[in-house]
């Protein structure tokens, strides 16, 4: 089947799925393979459960027409979106970068959205799945798309771009995430700026923060490079960031100075596309952080900075950064494990054990089996070789009324910590 006909029945269904445990009415279902899955078995379910069609790349499990073989499940996910983003003909934004890509996303998102129809990646859906996925929710009704491409090795972004076909991008930052898998830093920047490489190529439009250095010199003397940066100022951070903009202030609901470059691309997308300034200023006070990501909790009298969603040096060092900004005597930060560092890990975790050791806190305790390997250790810190040991020993600590930065990978699922403290 020709992805034209394979379009076809896509626009006659309701929506895409790729887990029959989510299975809408009239979905098509792509049966999608993994290391431990093979969605192909599962394809007969997803037609019971009200899928029109089931994509499948094994031929002894097609029952009748609604079943369509095809020679690989995944790339024909791919190439359906690149069609379908083709056939739409819309405007596209595309963002990566080491941290805030999904923050800045979504205060892209929310000043579009007051003038647009928009669609925009949801949550983090934002890798070789995510971004087909992406497309594929883009509709006639959609005046412009926003899509997120996250990477953790070389050319991957490259791979991404040639599917999403952006026509406006940018790079929030470069920092030291992914170092194993991108081959350290200086293999960050260069596979992060494969989106810059695709927008040059392709003679489309990059945003980038006049303000950093690292990303004006990978965009060079690119004439079709808008700035930002300088129409903006940081007025305050305490612990909410506040910024002046056009003689207004803007009061977020973002918490640590490093959000203030992610709210000046957001009013520079906004600008651009003509949103006007009110609207700008009220989707930017609205927006409230969620999933983890510098969302501030009151908890039997404590105040947390919870920020678990994601860690790596560059975001914990920021996050502590700003932390240590705020006036308060009685600051607590537990600290997890950072992942994907490879060779550099224990030198990382090191670092910032090391940087903690300088800051005025009240306690400091670190969780996971890298910090609590370091050759050496803080002598008013506490280590925890993993979450259990720490929840075993957490009624050796007296809280009252603290400040608590909670910040550390996706897999130590430190918002664990909330249902003890």
């Amino acid at each position: 089947m020709t992805i034209e006909t394979l379009h076809t029945h896509f626009l006659e269904c309701e929506s895409v799925c790729t887990d029959t445990r989510k299975i809408s009415k009239n979905c098509i279902f792509f049966a999608l393979k993994g290391g431990n899955f093979n969605g192909n078995k599962f394809a007969k379910d997803a037609i019971k459960n009200g899928a029109a069609f089931a994509i499948i790349d094994e031929v002894q499990y097609k029952v009748n027409d609604q079943y369509i073989v095809v020679e690989d499940t995944l790339r024909t996910l791919q190439n359906l979106a690149l069609f379908h983003r083709k056939y739409l003909n819309i405007p596209i934004i595309s963002l990566t970068g080491s941290n805030g890509k999904t923050t800045t996303k979504e205060l892209i998102n929310v000043v579009l959205s007051k003038t647009y129809k928009t669609t925009a990646t949801k949550g983090n859906l934002n890798n070789h799945i995510g971004v087909p996925l992406t497309l594929l929710e883009m509709d006639k009704t959609t005046e412009i798309g926003i899509v997120e491409i996250g990477a953790n090795h070389q050319k991957e972004i490259e791979f991404l771009s040639k599917i999403a076909l952006p026509d406006y991008g940018l790079i929030t930052n470069f920092g030291k995430a992914h170092l194993e898998g991108f081959g350290g830093f200086d293999g960050v920047i260069k596979g992060k700026s494969e989106l810059y490489q695709h927008l040059k190529t392709n003679q489309k439009v990059i945003f980038v923060n006049q303000n950093d250095e690292l990303q004006m010199k990978q965009v060079g003397d690119y004439k079709q490079t808008l700035t930002f940066g300088s129409q903006t100022k940081l007025l305050d951070a305490q612990p909410y960031i506040s910024i002046g903009y056009k003689n207004r202030i803007i009061k977020t609901h973002l918490t640590g100075t490093y959000n203030y470059n992610n709210v000046c691309a957001a009013i520079a997308l906004g600008e651009y596309f003509k949103v006007t300034t009110n609207n700008i200023i009220e989707a930017i006070e609205s927006f409230i952080p969620n999933n983890n990501r510098s969302q501030i909790v009151e908890q039997n009298g404590h105040h947390i900075i919870l920020d678990a969603y994601n860690a790596n040096p560059s975001s914990m060092l920021a996050a502590l950064s700003n932390f240590n900004e705020i006036k308060n005597d009685h600051k607590i930060v537990v600290l997890g494990d950072m992942f994907e560092l490879g060779e550099t890990a224990q030198a990382e975790h090191q670092s910032i054990s090391d940087y903690v050791s300088n800051l005025k806190l009240q306690e400091s305790i670190f969780i996971g089996e890298n910090f609590y390997d370091i050759s050496s250790k803080n002598k008013n810190s506490h280590y925890f070789k993993s979450f259990e040991d720490f929840n075993d020993n957490f009624g050796n600590f007296k809280f009252e009324q603290q400040l608590f930065l909670i910040k550390g990978s996706r897999g130590m699922a430190l918002e664990r910590a909330l249902d003890l403290i």
